[in-house]
């Protein structure tokens, strides 16, 4: 059995909860690994309701599952998403770039990951005025930066792929904190030799990430710069649609779409719910390894060989081009894992 907290979060999100409600009924029925489900409130609606965008109760009720699933939010998300990866400290924002068929990738064989620091840069949001002028206090730590390294390697380890670790930074301009998290991660590659290991400046990589995006295998890199080149990478792969996210630490974890609450678009049921569907699928990933479960592996490649099937047969949603309802390709997604 496995708790799992669900928050439902505002525009298109308790749609796309929904979708990924079917998709974990269908887990159940089909492999009989038993999911205790608990749908929770955080974002606009509940900051309008409770008066936090993250409730007392919603936060306790995560703590004490074994992992979180987490839907888009709106204006407040920054009180939502930013808190849990500091309280829980999910250091490791992991951001997959696949090309899928039918999709308007770049090219066809794209296969990526981006590992992001998640705790420190100018993201911690130590900001102050002097005068007229504001100033922003990057930080940067050995710690954080060898264990994001670690965890790049690891992921380069069980990818069965490439097997490389691109380190990004800036260091020819920022001396002191990119050069630090530059050494930290050439320090942790000696730890790994049977991995290719890479330098690059975020500027290069952001034009190599369109020039040659299939040339990547693991690119490690700082909060900022990550944000930055994970929107890019999903947008060459393809787009934010099919982009899912995990927030990773040593204890837990918490999975979530890439894109927005899409307010505009919200209870129509045309929204594409593969990049939450697909969270769901790094969710098990995620569990397998942490219980040596092997049961959850096999749900993870079932949950994603659905989805690349149901698109590579150009089933589509409204959004992205196609004339399905979310419902209905949610429901093509069901089918393939029953």
């Amino acid at each position: 059995m496995y708790k799992i907290s669900l928050i439902t979060g505002d525009g298109i999100g308790p749609e796309l909860s929904e979708s990924v409600i079917e998709v974990l009924n269908a887990v159940n029925d089909k492999f009989g690994v038993k999911l205790d489900i608990t749908k929770l409130e955080a974002g606009d609606a509940a900051l309008k309701k409770t008066g936090k965008a993250l409730p007392d109760e919603t936060l306790d009720i995560i703590k004490k599952s074994d992992a979180c699933l987490k839907a888009p939010v709106g204006e407040s998300a920054a009180d939502v998403i930013v808190v849990l990866r500091r309280l829980l400290d999910l250091y490791a924002n992991i951001r997959p770039a696949k090309s899928y068929p039918n999709m308007p990738a770049l090219k066809e064989n794209i296969d990526m990951v981006i590992v992001r620091e998640n705790t420190e840069d100018l993201y911690t949001g130590m900001e102050f005025d002097i005068g007229e002028t504001s100033i922003a206090l990057r930080t940067i730590s050995k710690r954080a930066s060898e264990r994001i390294a670690k965890y790049a390697f690891m992921t380069a380890e069980q990818r069965n792929g490439k097997r490389k670790v691109t380190c990004v930074h800036k260091s020819n301009v920022m001396k002191k904190t990119d050069g630090l998290f530059s050494r930290s991660c050439q320090e942790v590659a000696k730890n790994y030799p049977e991995i290719s290991f890479e330098q690059m400046y975020v500027d290069a990589c952001a034009m190599n990430l369109i020039r040659q995006p299939e040339s990547f295998d693991v690119i490690v890199t700082t909060n900022l710069f990550g944000d930055i080149l994970s929107d890019e990478a999903s947008q060459v792969a393809g787009g934010l649609g099919m982009a899912p996210a995990a927030n990773i630490g040593d204890k837990f974890a918490l999975f979530e779409p890439v894109h927005g609450a899409a307010f505009d678009i919200a209870g129509k049921q045309v929204a594409n719910p593969s990049s939450f569907i697909l969270s769901a699928k790094m969710m098990f990933e995620w569990l397998g390894m942490k219980n040596n479960d092997k049961s959850c592996y096999d749900i993870a490649k079932k949950i994603e060989d659905a989805v690349y099937g149901v698109v590579k047969e150009g089933i589509k949603t409204k959004d992205i081009g196609g004339n399905k309802s979310t419902k209905e390709f949610t429901q093509s997604i069901v089918l393939r894992i029953i």
